[in-house]
């Protein structure tokens, strides 16, 4: 794990702000590049001095919302039936495009609508693909990029946050990244259930 963290570290000393912005970009794509490799490592550099982490956030978020776009365009222009076409194919596997993960995107999407996009930004598994339902539903792309920010920013925060306090530590930022996404996710929900319920009874009340 030491090796690794090194690695990491070295790695993103050399790729810079710049790489940074490429790989959440890669990450946002249909490519299963895990962010807590990404953001942490950079943020760790922060706390030392090396780099800004203030900068790293916001590049994160934009890179983020680079690579979405990219699978929204997809869904968009080829549409559904396409896509899965091309998921099924043989060769799909080399661009780390499957047919299930797509479904999988496509029933967390159907089953929230647009507010999918931002809390998918919460869910392993669902993070990378859920612009690929976004595109399909024809989703407004202003209101897909500014949730798909918004989601990027908040948990971009949190893994700079865990990568500047614990960076040594990278186990402990795999092991508890996951689980602060899901508390993020479960906290949201509950935030726009309560408001929709406030709206019902003040709409009832009038």
């Amino acid at each position: 794990m030491e090796l690794l963290i090194t690695k990491l570290l070295a790695l993103t000393a050399h790729i810079g702000y710049g790489g940074i912005f490429f790989l959440m970009a890669v990450e946002s794509s249909f490519i299963p590049l895990p962010s807590e490799l990404i953001v942490p490592p950079a943020a760790y550099l922060a706390s030392k001095g090396e780099m800004n982490v203030f900068l790293i956030v916001i590049l994160a978020g934009l890179g983020s919302v680079l690579g979405a776009s990219f699978n929204y365009l997809l869904g968009r222009v080829l549409g559904r039936p396409i896509v899965y076409a091309i998921a099924e194919k043989k060769w799909a596997k080399f661009i780390f495009l499957k047919k299930s993960h797509i479904e999988n995107a496509e029933k967390y999407f159907s089953e929230r609508g647009n507010m999918a996009t931002f809390l998918g930004r919460f869910v392993p598994g669902v993070r990378h693909l859920i612009s690929i339902p976004a595109g399909f539903a024809k989703m407004n792309y202003l209101s897909f990029i500014s949730c798909t920010f918004l989601g990027s920013i908040i948990w971009a925060s949190v893994l700079a946050s865990l990568g500047y306090f614990f960076g040594e530590n990278q186990e402990f930022i795999l092991k508890y990244a996951k689980i602060i996404g899901f508390g993020f996710f479960i906290f949201f929900v509950l935030f726009f259930f309560f408001l929709f319920l406030i709206g019902k009874i003040k709409k009832a009340r009038n």
